[in-house]
């Protein structure tokens, strides 16, 4: 089934026999060839996400050096008919891509690709350690990069619009492994060839029959679901507190609610002005609720910062403490004393803990006016 073979095959047909493990060989060969092609037919056929024979195929890109570690063999394929995604990447510059870099390049690309407006995102380990949003990409990356700039080094940045020298020029400053973009200006292509090691990703937009299911293995078979591409709707939050949350909250609150769904569980995120200023997952996040509790590595403290903890966003303007302890034994959601100048603050929670109304009622019951919470919750959350 592939020209490259056909020598193998006249070689041994002229020897007189073909060895039987040639002959297996060769039919797996055949049968992965027109399997590959019948799963692409059924998919493009598919209309029911999960039906009773589910079939996946691949064409390999290429085998990389290792898997997650170097003892782990590893491979990449791309599925049928990808004309997006990280399957259909042209690679314009740099080294070879390991799995890690298209693990973490795959997950800088579904950060950026949230937004509508010029967006950076900076990946360490699959997880972010910086995300903005602004009027031009340049300030999207200087302020993404400023969140975290000792994790910057040596991640992978995603811009959702072609890079243009002026970003590449900061993102050249420091070393990256991959950028990944829609496309690259001529100019910012000259700016990271002074980077050769840097690769460079050609990614657009995925649009293919298989964009509406995500897989992962599991010991004798595979999980599949649909793509987390829920928002944050102030319509259908529920206002569980004595103030509602103003515009400006409720519009930084979706900010940081789309980047908190790309943190690793538990999750937090602090931002400010559409810019992240802190990202915590697992029990980093407990270690920077303290840190914002005490003032500390946040350098827009006492401004208006917005975080969210696990789907939870909480926000205060001029506050030196804005935390929130989910595990507690009391569980408590604070925002300090910062004095006359510490006014309102908002929180969002997706809802659905045993401590939800603990923490509505701490909301509701707080006994300084200018420090008080609007927290919105989810309907979900009405179930205790």
């Amino acid at each position: 089934v592939r020209p490259e073979r056909y020598a193998d095959v006249l070689l041994a047909l002229g020897d007189g026999e073909v060895a039987p493990e040639f002959s297996r060989e060769l039919a797996a060969e055949a049968y992965a060839h027109t399997a590959f092609y019948d799963a692409a037919i059924a998919g493009w056929l598919r209309e029911d996400r999960f039906p009773p024979e589910l079939s996946v195929a691949g064409r390999l890109v290429q085998k990389l050096r290792y898997g997650e570690n170097p003892h782990q063999e590893g491979a990449f394929y791309r599925l049928p008919s990808a004309t997006g995604g990280l399957g259909g990447a042209k690679q314009l510059q740099g080294g070879e891509l390991s799995y890690n870099n298209i693990q973490d390049a795959a997950a800088a690309f579904a950060l950026a690709s949230e937004f509508q407006h010029p967006a950076a995102a900076i990946i360490k380990h699959t997880n972010p350690c910086g995300c903005a949003i602004s009027a031009d990409l340049a300030d999207a990356y200087r302020r993404a990069f400023e969140c975290d700039k000792v994790s910057a080094f040596g991640g992978v940045v995603a811009v959702n619009r072609p890079l243009d020298a002026e970003t590449a020029e900061q993102i050249a400053a420091i070393f990256v492994e991959v950028v990944v973009a829609p496309g690259f200006r001529p100019e910012a292509l000259t700016v990271m060839g002074r980077k050769a090691k840097v690769r460079l990703l050609e990614v657009l937009r995925a649009h293919n029959h298989w964009d509406d299911l995500e897989f992962r293995s599991v010991p004798g078979g595979f999980l599949v679901q649909t793509p987390d591409r829920g928002r944050f709707d102030p319509e259908v939050a529920q206002v569980v507190s004595k103030r509602k949350p103003t515009e400006a909250e409720l519009e930084e609150l979706a900010f940081a609610w789309k980047v908190v769904k790309h943190v690793k569980s538990n999750a937090i995120v602090l931002s400010r002005d559409s810019a992240s200023v802190g990202v915590g997952a697992g029990r980093a996040a407990a270690a920077l609720v303290r840190a914002a509790a005490a003032g500390l590595e946040l350098p827009a403290h006492r401004e208006q910062v917005v975080s969210a903890f696990d789907r939870l966003a909480l926000g205060g303007r001029r506050c030196e403490v804005v935390a929130v302890e989910p595990f507690a034994e009391q569980p408590s959601l604070h925002v300090g004393e910062g004095g006359d100048d510490c006014v309102d603050g908002a929180a969002l929670d997706l809802g659905g803990k045993l401590s939800d109304r603990q923490h509505q009622r701490r909301a509701r019951d707080t006994k300084r006016s200018k420090s008080s919470r609007a927290q919105l919750s989810s309907p979900a959350s009405s179930s205790g």
